[in-house]
């Protein structure tokens, strides 16, 4: 099945966008890990990711635990039940079968976890025999994915010795890193940063709190590539429950936006509008090229290649190492679907930033470059990001189609409900 997807009357922008997945999936971790289960979480996500996770955690009695494409449920999850009772084997899709894992294995086998693999080393699944880890000092390159030092944060305190992490070299996605550190904060748990590579973790355990996720900012990036490709300078869209001071390293779209014209406003209760959230506007000239490092926030590089594509503005975005080992190789998709479009991007040798040097370079220039062939459909690679990344350029194309469209419920399960109540037509192709 696909969609086509085209806009035939204005815009009207009022979104409840999604809770945070990456904040609902550490709450209910460390939720877990509290004395007798801990406190309700307020506003859980409702994407597949995080109803895997709720499923595993109130079903501590399965022997197969099944995370489908959900990656922060297999690193999570990895580590926790390194701490619980019982044996259980944790295993997904096809892909997450595919996605590498020994690197948070290796670390839990060092603090004196049961695990084994069932199939390829290195791979999921894993048989998982739980049981007390006394905890000490591990070393982790940086530049691996921080969802394997999250994972081994969050259980930290629950280990007789604590933790201590040493990152060595560049260390990416820092914000989910300190994500992580506040959340635990926020439960009662000792976690500091020391020379800005160690994170120190004293064996104090979690407290029983209550907590309240906040929207999703990855989400909301979506909705700003839509301002930006729609036509009128007039169109204001407002964005629920979502707060400039964020716990997100994604909030830092609104910064990154604001170069192609669009301003952020945030707004309260206390103020003439209807809610927490912000006001988008856009305004005036963006720059003529953008350059971004995309080290702490990878999640919102796709958005940002579609949206210079088809505004054509050139563009050269590092910092993507970590988009290679996601729902799929989200470089070489991106690449590959930007080109049927008439955006040919070019990828670093070290393959980890992309580059293009916009319209004008192309074979027929700047007038004509934007014209796919007759029955294009973009391919989404089972990855949800890649499906509501290139919707909103039919705004400029006039129509799209998109291939396996259901991916979007990993994170974002009411987004095609959301475009057409802002306006968009989707129809259904079998």
């Amino acid at each position: 099945m696909r969609y086509r997807i085209t806009i035939e009357k204005s815009l009207s922008l009022k979104v409840n966008l999604p809770s945070s997945k990456s904040i609902s999936n550490r709450a209910l971790i460390i939720n877990a890990l509290c004395p007798e289960g801990g406190e309700k979480i307020i506003n859980l996500s409702d994407c597949d990711d995080t109803k895997v996770m709720l499923q595993a955690l109130s079903n501590p009695t399965l022997e197969t635990v099944d995370v489908g494409a959900a990656g922060t449920a297999m690193r999570f999850l990895t580590a926790y039940y390194s701490l619980q009772p019982g044996k259980r084997v944790v295993t997904g899709s096809q892909r997450m079968c595919h996605r590498p894992i020994g690197v948070l294995v290796d670390a839990l086998r060092s603090l004196g976890a049961d695990i084994r693999y069932v199939g390829e080393e290195g791979f999921p699944p894993l048989e998982i025999t739980g049981r007390e880890l006394h905890g000490g000092e591990i070393e982790l390159a940086g530049d691996v994915s921080s969802q394997y030092v999250s994972a081994l944060m969050m259980i930290g305190p629950m280990l007789k010795e604590g933790l201590k992490l040493k990152l060595k070299g560049k260390v990416v996605s820092r914000s989910y890193i300190n994500m992580t550190k506040e959340m635990m904060s926020f439960f009662g748990a000792d976690v500091q940063w020391r020379g800005g590579r160690n994170v120190v973790i004293a064996p104090k355990p979690y407290q029983s709190v209550g907590y309240a996720v906040e929207a999703d900012w990855s989400a909301a990036s979506y909705w700003y590539e839509i301002l930006a490709l729609s036509s009128g300078t007039k169109t204001i869209v407002f964005l629920y429950n979502l707060y400039k001071k964020s716990l997100q390293g994604d909030s830092s779209v609104a910064d990154m936006f604001s170069n192609l014209a669009i301003e952020t406003l945030f707004r309260d209760n206390n103020m003439s509008l209807d809610g927490n959230g912000c006001c988008l506007f856009r305004y005036g000239r963006s720059v003529r090229r953008l350059e971004l490092d995309f080290k702490n926030n990878p999640d919102v590089a796709q958005t940002l290649v579609v949206t210079c594509g088809m505004r054509g503005i050139p563009f050269h975005f590092t910092g993507l190492e970590t988009l290679r080992i996601k729902e799929t190789d989200r470089i070489v998709a991106l690449c590959s679907e930007m080109a049927k479009l008439g955006v040919h991007i070019m990828i670093d040798v070290d393959g980890s930033s992309l580059l293009w040097e916009g319209p004008d370079r192309q074979v027929g220039g700047r007038e004509t470059y934007l014209h796919p062939k007759p029955g294009t459909v973009i391919s989404t690679y089972n990855d949800h990001r890649m499906a509501m990344a290139f919707a909103p350029a039919a705004l400029v194309l006039g129509s799209i189609e998109i291939d396996d469209p259901g991916v979007v419920t990993k994170s974002y399960p009411s987004y095609w409900n959301d475009l057409k109540n802002a306006g968009f037509d989707i129809q259904e192709i079998d």
